[in-house]
């Protein structure tokens, strides 16, 4: 089979069904040796030969956060001549509205495997001081508003984290709790970077970041890369494991100034979750497993908000009790998420990995969900979220 063979079929078969065929992750943690770029190709190279496919059928690339022409610099590196490349940049979503969009370009026909990978050395560029830490995204258009009143990026979080205490009732240990139940999932993944139990008490008594949240409601600073290879089905009968279905997609942008947020207490996931389980014909009661992306512990509960898995406003008891770990009643973040396995930047392709090795069985011993009576879990989303609560996007995937 040819890249070429996918493009010509769609003109006769109509809009085709898109899966997961490769998932990989490159080293990921601490990672001192390696450039962001080797990092992409690790990643690459891994997640080719999880897929059994030959490189040849990649036709499409999709890649952001690196270099000055991102896709055309990642795109030569690995040695590849892309006919459709993407690289939309809309901070940690990014990886879920590229998902989409490839799905949407493969199911046309005018591609025929797209690889969406990532890569970045953002721990280890801090420690080598051949960077500083970054407490905004700039001063230049509207931001030029906020910025010089030293309103950061956190700062705009835990505003909305105090806007949904007030609005709610939340309460910090309700927050704290989630960032407890992340890192007993990272627990069991080997490759998390922090997997040492921590007490709520651990949560509430840590260093003040931005008020009300201490380091532990905060996501870790690391290494690492991941990449996900979407193929037309024509493809699924060479491929080396059994498909992960992508069921639908949803993207959504909200805001960039906070003055032109309507409500703190609503994240844009609202929107794409919405579209994103029209689209696939199911709802939130049918997801097994949800791959949310968690820079702080109020993105987490505001997105199971949003996503319609409880109530505005019922975050914060939703998710007590143990509910979100591994064999809890909806098991979130199942590597350990942002808190605690890995954050290297932009980590929306990470939720896409783990949802896939949930749905194929593949997450090990003690970190792998299973239904009643054993059997595998049939539907996840992920959910990535971009900027201070500015863009979502929603992808929802299914086995069989």
């Amino acid at each position: 089979m040819t890249s070429g063979t996918p493009g010509a079929s769609a003109a006769t078969t109509g809009r085709r069904k898109v899966a997961v065929v490769g998932v990989a992750l490159a080293d990921c943690g601490r990672v001192d040796e390696a450039t962001p770029y080797a990092l992409h190709a690790q990643a690459a190279r891994r997640a080719l030969a999880d897929s059994g496919l030959d490189r040849s059928v990649i036709d499409g690339l999709a890649s952001a956060g690196l270099g000055t022409l991102a896709p055309v610099e990642v795109a030569e590196y690995l040695g590849l001549r892309p006919t459709w490349t993407d690289s939309t940049s809309v901070g940690g979503s990014t990886w879920e509205v590229m998902a989409a969009h490839a799905v949407d370009a493969i199911a046309a026909g005018h591609v025929g495997a797209v690889l969406l990978v990532y890569g970045s050395t953002a721990r280890a560029d801090i420690k080598a001081k051949r960077r500083t830490s970054n407490l905004s995204f700039g001063a230049r258009g509207p931001l030029q508003f906020e910025v010089p009143y030293g309103h950061t990026l956190i700062a705009k979080y835990a505003m909305a984290a105090r806007r949904h205490m007030h609005e709610y009732g939340t309460t910090l240990e309700q927050l704290a709790d989630i960032a407890v139940q992340a890192r007993a999932n990272a627990a069991h993944n080997p490759d998390a970077m922090y997997r040492a139990p921590i007490t709520v008490d651990d949560v509430l008594g840590g260093p003040m970041i931005a008020d009300p949240f201490t380091k532990l409601h905060c996501c870790i600073r690391s290494d690492g890369g991941c990449a996900v290879l979407l193929a037309a089905e024509e493809y699924v009968p060479d491929t080396a494991k059994a498909p992960i279905w992508v069921l639908g997609s949803g993207t959504a942008v909200s805001h960039t100034s906070m003055s032109q947020w309507d409500d703190f207490t609503v994240s844009p996931a609202a929107v794409s979750g919405r579209a994103a389980f029209e689209r696939a014909g199911v709802g939130p009661g049918d997801v097994d497993v949800a791959e949310l992306y968690d820079a702080f512990t109020y993105m987490t509960l505001v997105t199971l908000e949003d996503l319609g898995f409880c109530g505005k406003g019922e975050g914060g008891a939703f998710a007590e009790k143990e509910r979100l770990t591994i064999g809890g009643e909806l098991p979130v973040n199942t590597d350990g998420g942002g808190l605690s396995a890995c954050h290297p930047g932009m980590r929306g392709l990470f939720l896409l990995v783990e949802a896939a090795r949930q749905l194929r069985g593949e997450a090990g011993e003690g970190r792998q969900v299973r239904k009643a009576g054993g059997r595998l879990p049939e539907v996840a989303v992920a959910s990535g979220t971009g900027g201070w609560f500015c863009s979502s996007g929603t992808v929802v995937l299914g086995r069989g």
